[in-house]
C-alpha cells in the first residue's frame, strides 16, 4: 500500500508536488461518494417526516428533530474529532466515520422508538463532523497542490449530489418501500462506499496533532473570522430558503408534488455544475467569487416571490440559484485554506463546525418566520442576509 507523505499537513506541502496518479483520482471519487451517501443520509427524512411522525406517534414538528440534531452534532463533533485523531493515520478514520454512517442508518432502521432514532442521528452528525473536519483538505494531498482545487471541487461535489438525492430520494422511497426500508437501503449503499474505501484509499499519514490550541488560532486569524462570518451568514440565508422551497412550489407556485420534486432536482443538479465549474473561478479569486456568488443567489431568492405566476422562468431562476450556491462552499474552503496554510485541518474543522451550526439556525429561523410572516417575506429576507455576506465577502478579499 502506498502513503502519502503529509508531514507538514498543508496543501503547499513539497511532498504533495508530484503529478496525481489514476489510484489517487480513484481516490478523490471514492471520497465524493463518501460525501454524497453522507449529505444524503442527513437530508433523507425530509422526504417521510409524515410517515415517521404518524408511525412513532410524535408530532410533525417533533420529527422534524431527525434534520435538526445532525447539524448539532456535527457542529460539536468537528473539532472533537479533530482533535481525538491526533497523529491517526487518516485512512483507517474515514473508512471509521464510514463504519459509523452504516450503523446510525442500521440504526434508524430497526429504532423501536423515537428516543432510539435520534440517537441514531447523532451518530450520523458524528460521522458528519468528522468527516468534514478531516476530507476536503485531502485533495491536495492526494493529487498534489496544482490539482488540488480541482480534486476538492470533485469531493463537494459528491455534497451537492446528497443535497439533490436526498429530500426526492426519502419522498419516493419513502411511499415505496417505508422509511425504515429507506434507512435500511441506505446502509446498504455505505457500507458498499466503505468497502472501496478499504480498497481503494491509500495510508494518508500526518505528523502534525491538533489541538483545541491550534483550533482557537484559526479564530485569531482576521481573515479567517471574516470568511467564517460571511459563511455563516450566506448558510443561514440559504437554508432557511431551501428548507422550505418545496411548500413554495406546492402552494405558491401551484406545482404538483411530481413537478415540484423536478424542480428540485434540477436546482440540486445545478449546483452540482456549479461546484464542477468554480475552480477556474475560485483559483482566479477565492472571495469575489463566493461574494458574487452570495449576490447572485440573494437576488434571485428575494424575486422568486415575484415569479409565482410563471413556472418557466421559476425553474430558470432555481437553476441560477443551484449554480451560485454551488460555488460557495469551494470558495469558502479554499479560502480558508489559503489564509490558514499551516493549519488545514484546524481551519476544516472550524468552518464545518460553524457552517453545521448555521445550517441549523437557518432552518429554525425559517421556520419562525414561515410561521410568524409567510413564505413571501421568508424568501425576501434570506435574500436579503445572502446579499449581506456577500459585503463580508468583499471585506475578507483585501486579506488574500
Amino acid at each position: 500500500m502506498s502513503a502519502i507523505d503529509t508531514t507538514a499537513g498543508t496543501p503547499s506541502a513539497p511532498a504533495v508536488e508530484r503529478q496525481p496518479t489514476r489510484r489517487s483520482w480513484l481516490a478523490v471519487l471514492v471520497l465524493a461518494f463518501a460525501a454524497g451517501i453522507i449529505v444524503t443520509t442527513e437530508f433523507l427524512p425530509v422526504g417521510f417526516l409524515p410517515l415517521v411522525a404518524g408511525e412513532l406517534h410524535v408530532s410533525l414538528g417533533t420529527a422534524g428533530l431527525m434534520v435538526l440534531v445532525p447539524g448539532l452534532s456535527a457542529a460539536v463533533a468537528a473539532p472533537l474529532v479533530i482533535v481525538a485523531a491526533r497523529r491517526l493515520d487518516r485512512r483507517p478514520m474515514i473508512i471509521g466515520l464510514g463504519v459509523l454512517v452504516v450503523l446510525a442508518n442500521a440504526l434508524a432502521a430497526i429504532a423501536p422508538n423515537f428516543g432510539i432514532l435520534l440517537v441514531a442521528r447523532v451518530f450520523l452528525g458524528i460521522a458528519i463532523g468528522g468527516f468534514w473536519a478531516v476530507v476536503p483538505t485531502l485533495g491536495f494531498r492526494l493529487v498534489g497542490q496544482q490539482a488540488g482545487t480541482r480534486a476538492t471541487a470533485v469531493i463537494l461535489a459528491g455534497l451537492s449530489t446528497g443535497t439533490v438525492i436526498g429530500l426526492p430520494a426519502g419522498q419516493f422511497f419513502g411511499a415505496l418501500l417505508g422509511w425504515r426500508e429507506t434507512f435500511a437501503g441506505a446502509a446498504g449503499l455505505a457500507a458498499l462506499i466503505v468497502l472501496a474505501e478499504f480498497a481503494i484509499l491509500p495510508k494518508i499519514v500526518t505528523a502534525s496533532r491538533m489541538t483545541f490550541a491550534h483550533l482557537r488560532a484559526v479564530l485569531r486569524v482576521p481573515i479567517g473570522r471574516t470568511i467564517l462570518i460571511a459563511g455563516t451568514i450566506a448558510t443561514v440565508g440559504q437554508f432557511a430558503a431551501s428548507t422550505f422551497v418545496t411548500p413554495y412550489l406546492l402552494e405558491r407556485v401551484d406545482l404538483s408534488s411530481d413537478v415540484a420534486s423536478l424542480f428540485f432536482v434540477g436546482y440540486g443538479v445545478a449546483g452540482i455544475i456549479g461546484t464542477l465549474l468554480g475552480p477556474k473561478l475560485v483559483e482566479r479569486n477565492h472571495m469575489v467569487t463566493f461574494a458574487g456568488a452570495a449576490a447572485g443567489f440573494g437576488i434571485l431568492l428575494a424575486l422568486l416571490p415575484a415569479l409565482a405566476g410563471l413556472p418557466a422562468v421559476m425553474a430558470v431562476a432555481l437553476v441560477g440559484w443551484g449554480v451560485l450556491w454551488g460555488l460557495v462552499p469551494l470558495a469558502l474552503q479554499t479560502h480558508m485554506l489559503a489564509a490558514t496554510p499551516k493549519a488545514p485541518e484546524a481551519s476544516s474543522a472550524v468552518l464545518i463546525s460553524v457552517l453545521q451550526l448555521a445550517i441549523a439556525i437557518g432552518a429554525g429561523l425559517g421556520g419562525v418566520v414561515v410561521d410568524s410572516a409567510g413564505l413571501t417575506t421568508l424568501f425576501v429576507a434570506a435574500g436579503a442576509t445572502a446579499v449581506v455576506a456577500s459585503a463580508f465577502g468583499f471585506l475578507a478579499r483585501r486579506g488574500i
